[in-house]
């Protein structure tokens, strides 16, 4: 049995049911511990959430409810004890999820198979029953908010725009359009960017489980009545979230959503850059785009990478291979960032108020990007069984080198090709349908796609 993908337990409401939320309570409660449990805004999620908290409760755990809250929010809140989080991020509204964290941290792989065998085993885990938890009500937001903001305060200071006063904030002259899409994104982004000093102006920022201005998940297609807005508004810069605000998504003021590994590769490099550490490291993905290791090489530092959807995996994992010297200054992938610093967990809401004080320390977003090499880059996904995959997969480790002898090569989370002109492609297998994902980017990336295609489905017809 396996309840978890890359980012948590998700899909359709008939399969995370409130049985299932209940089966998962009761598999994570232990006598002792405390949970704070949170939803996102959908119309399942109060049944889900009474679901969890019951069992929960019948486990011996104490429960801590949180109500609608952001992902991070809940994150936030889970320091120093545990913490359940119902929401299927930019998913469906038909939709929902689970999110397990221990001390600010997602369940790591270890913590989600004892709870995947747990749950198949379907033995009962109630507690005596004068063992049973409690609960209460516990307000987070503020706290929440209050702790970004100082957070910004801390790594940019008080510095203003157009001759302001510095205590009118490091976003002071600073005019902001968020789209929220009616998810509970909406209860921090604009409270946070305010309190920095930027004027902002929210849309679609009612918590609406039916996702009425737009799909969850932000993409340039469900964003087009957003840059239009954008145009008509004389904005400095636009930002875009999902249903549960781990995700952001940054646009110009030309309305144009600015590529996710652009965003990752400014963000990397000021960390990397104000680091005191002999050893700075950015934990990224495989999909990340080679302009993230260009920028943190120029400031000192070095890219790790990790597998998708397994971040915290990394960051571990580099603070145990590392010297004295190793500091972890940053973890991110395409649109979603962690701010070691602050927290261990994905923050959209953070990701928002760091992203607009770099606009202000650069002038604007062209002057961001000024320093980041943007070559062309493509996504294709090449039809392939999934009972072949493996094969294809272990064909391609020799036959991707063969066919490119000029790049380095890794093979940890699929194959990884690097070439000397900061070229690179990625094949891996999709884990959720029937095809082999090819990544590029390259200054002539048609021609690259073309040649890796090429071998990629000469593997797919040998082994299928």
């Amino acid at each position: 049995m396996t309840l978890f993908g890359t980012a948590g337990i998700r899909g359709p409401i008939e399969d995370v049911s409130p049985s299932l939320a209940l089966a998962v309570g009761q598999a994570a409660g232990e006598a002792g511990e405390t949970f704070v449990v949170g939803r996102d805004g959908r119309e399942t999620g109060p049944a889900l959430a009474a679901a969890m908290e019951a069992g929960l409760e019948s486990a011996g755990a104490d429960v801590r409810r949180l109500g609608r809250v952001p992902t991070p929010a809940l994150a936030f809140a889970s320091r120093g004890r545990r913490g359940v989080m119902l929401t299927a991020s930019h998913n469906p509204p038909e939709d929902n999820g689970i999110k397990l964290f221990a001390d600010g941290v997602e369940y790591d792989g270890d913590a989600e198979r004892t709870i995947d065998d747990r749950v198949a085993s379907d033995e009962s885990r109630l507690a005596r029953w004068d063992e049973w938890g409690d609960s209460e009500g516990l307000a987070v937001l503020d706290r929440y908010r209050s702790a970004v903001e100082g957070y910004v305060h801390e790594q940019f200071g008080e510095r203003a725009r157009g001759g302001e006063s510095p205590s009118s904030g490091p976003l002071s002259g600073l005019r902001i359009a968020v789209d929220c899409g009616n998810g509970v994104g909406a209860l921090a982004t604009p409270q946070v960017l305010e309190r920095l000093g930027a004027t902002v102006v929210a849309v679609n920022a009612s918590v609406d489980g039916h996702f009425p201005g737009r799909e969850s998940k932000p993409t340039p297609e469900t964003l087009s009545e957003f840059t239009e807005f954008l145009l008509d508004g004389a904005f400095d810069l636009g930002f875009a979230h999902d249903g549960d605000a781990d995700r952001l998504v940054v646009l110009g003021p030309d309305g144009d959503v600015i590529h996710e590994d652009t965003v990752l590769a400014a963000v990397a490099a000021h960390y990397t850059t104000e680091s005191d550490a002999d050893d700075p490291v950015v934990v990224t993905t495989p999909n990340a785009s080679a302009r993230i290791d260009e920028r943190v090489r120029a400031a000192g530092g070095r890219v790790e990478r990790v597998r998708l959807g397994s971040l915290h995996e990394g960051i571990a994992r580099e603070r145990a291979q590392g010297t004295e010297g190793t500091e972890i200054v940053f973890a991110a992938e395409p649109w979603k960032h962690i701010h070691t610093a602050f927290g261990g967990w994905i923050d959209g809401v953070a990701s928002a108020a760091v992203v607009a004080a770099l606009v202000v320390d650069a002038g604007d977003t062209e002057a961001l990007r000024e320093p980041i090499t943007e070559r062309p880059y493509r996504k294709v996904s090449v039809e392939c069984p999934d009972d072949a995959k493996a094969g294809v997969m272990a064909a391609l480790e020799t036959a991707l080198p063969d066919a490119f002898p000029e790049a380095s090569v890794g093979t940890e989370y699929g194959v990884r090709l690097e070439f000397p002109d900061a070229a690179w492609i990625l094949v891996r297998p999709s884990g959720t349908e029937p095809y082999v994902r090819l990544y590029a980017e390259s200054d002539d990336v048609e021609t690259l796609v073309a040649s890796a295609r090429e071998v990629i489905e000469s593997a797919v017809a040998e082994e299928a």
